[in-house]
This record gives structure tokens, sequence and C-alpha cells, in this order.
């Protein structure tokens, strides 16, 4: 995946690098468009191709390996070895939700960058699987992997954000947060949030930054001591839609434990979100009444 990732940008750079300084086979006017595009493409597609075979002629006769083999054990794998690190889960996990508080998609950017590295962790985890090795973190599994990401981290929406919806729909005494409460509840169980990340809102509000951004980064480090603990299994290769609800994908991935474990901190979104979804509630509830109370007086 690295590796495809740097020979896509090297290509990319190179061909532009050409056409933009016009070094092309040049037609004569009168050549169909088509046909004068392929021969402009000769000259850095010539340099493209030669440049690799120099690169896979180095590699091989230099090193013994092919050129994706070299990207892999000098890129991918320390990558692989960070992101298995509880610094570097923790740092992930912390990521996504920071990203959207300031309104960026943390999801979509933490998971567009960690998704190959992250299912390689799987993958290898499954190949140990396969050869009849128990899998644990003492025979070389990896403890960081997509369902880690998926069906903890981003569980009912990135930040974990249940406990509000909970509040909102049984407790919530103001009518923003109780309308909202009954918009989401159903969203939360397929790990959807926008209505609420938008609507109370959970961007840019800083009385509900600190659950935010904490709850992710307890999620993490309690899965990932599970998990190096032997509390709960390892993950293989069986990954299940992001969309599919907690404690069903706990059960699909990883049997009775890891679905309770899901439980535990599920439960603790509820605890932990609701002394700041309290706040809030007081504060929404204060601004209704004054403006039904505006409403009145101008009435009268």
């Amino acid at each position: 995946m690295v590796g495809a990732i740097i020979v896509g940008l090297i290509v990319a750079y190179v061909y532009c690098w050409f056409l933009k300084r016009n070094i092309k086979i040049k037609m004569p006017a009168g050549v169909p468009e088509g046909v004068s595009n392929a021969f402009s493409a000769l000259v850095p597609g010539a340099v493209i191709v030669t440049g690799a075979a120099v690169v896979h002629g180095i590699f091989s006769m230099g090193f013994h390996m092919t050129a994706m083999e070299g990207i892999y054990n000098v890129i991918q794998t320390p990558l692989q070895s960070m992101t298995d690190s509880i610094g570097g889960a923790v740092l992930m996990c912390f990521l996504t939700p920071f990203l959207w508080f300031f309104g960026v998609h943390g999801s979509t950017i933490v998971g567009g960058i960690m998704t190959g590295i992250l299912q390689a962790n799987g993958l290898e985890n499954q190949a140990l699987i396969d050869q009849g090795v128990q899998l644990t973190v003492q025979n070389g599994g990896h403890i960081v992997t997509m369902q880690f990401l998926d069906q903890f981290i981003n569980t009912t929406g990135a930040g974990i954000t249940i406990g509000l919806v909970i509040y909102m729909f049984f407790l919530a005494k103001s009518k923003q947060l109780k309308t909202l409460g009954r918009l989401e509840m159903v969203p939360a169980l397929f790990n959807i949030n926008e209505p609420i990340l938008f609507g109370i809102p959970i961007v840019m509000n800083p009385m509900l930054a600190f659950p935010f951004i904490a709850m992710p980064v307890i999620a993490c480090v309690l899965q990932y001591t599970a998990l190096y603990t032997g509390l709960c299994p390892l993950y293989g290769a069986v990954q299940v839609p992001w969309t599919c609800p907690p404690i069903i994908s706990g059960f699909l991935i990883g049997g009775w434990r890891t679905a309770l474990l899901q439980v535990v901190i599920l439960t603790l979104s509820f605890l932990i979100y609701l002394p700041f979804i309290r706040r809030v509630d007081k504060q929404s509830l204060m601004e209704e009444a004054k403006t039904e109370k505006e409403a009145l007086d101008d009435e009268w």
C-alpha cells in the first residue's frame, strides 16, 4: 500500500514535469487531438519506464529484493510497528475527534492514512491463524487493526457520542436536545453522528471539547490493555462494515468478551459525557425560556 502511494506520486510528478516544460513530441497541425496526445505521452512515459527498470535493477542486483520489498522493509514495517504501540494508537485516537472539533472530517482523514496499515496488521494476524499459531502478542500478533478503530474508537460515531444521545433521548429538558436526541438515536446505532456534531453543536463547542476528545483516548487505552493482557482476543482478518451496530459487531469480530468490552465503553461514554451535557442542556433551557419570554413581550 505504501509502495503504491509512493509510485503513484512519483509517476504523476514526473509526467506533469515534462508536460509543463513542453518536453514532448510535437505533431504538425491537423493531426487529430487523440493521436497528438498519445505522442505527447511518449517522452515522459519512456522516462518513467526507464527509471522503473533502473530502480528494479538496483534493488534486484544490489540488494536481492524487489523495490516493493525494500519500501515495505524501510517504511511500512516501521509504520506498522509504530501504530501497533500504545503511543501510536493513542495519537491516532486523539487526532480523529481533535480534527472533528475544528470542523474537519477527522474520521476520513485518519482513516485514509491508516486504513492500509491497519488492514496489513489484520492480514498478518490472519496469517498466524492460518499457520496454526495461537494469535497472541507474544507470538507476533498485532493489537491495532482496522477493527480496533472501526468497532471501538469510532463506534456510535466519532467521539463515541452515544452517551450524549442517551441523555438527550431520555433525560434532556430543553426542546433542542430532546428533538436532536429523537433524531440521532437510530443513526447512532449505525455509528453516524453528524446530526449532533453540527446540531448541538459539538464542533467548535468548548463546553463539550474535553469529553469528545477524551472518550476515544480512554476507549483506546482500555481496549489496548484488554488485548495486550489477553482479556479479549486479538483480531484476525474478519471485518464487519463500519456501520454495523455495536455489541453485534463485537460478537462478530471477537466473541462475547469483545462485545462485553464494547458495553463497558458505551457505559463509560454516558458517565463521562453526563456532567458536560447537563450544562449544555441547562444553558439551552435558559435560552429557550428567554426566547419564549421575548416572544410574549412582543405580542403584548
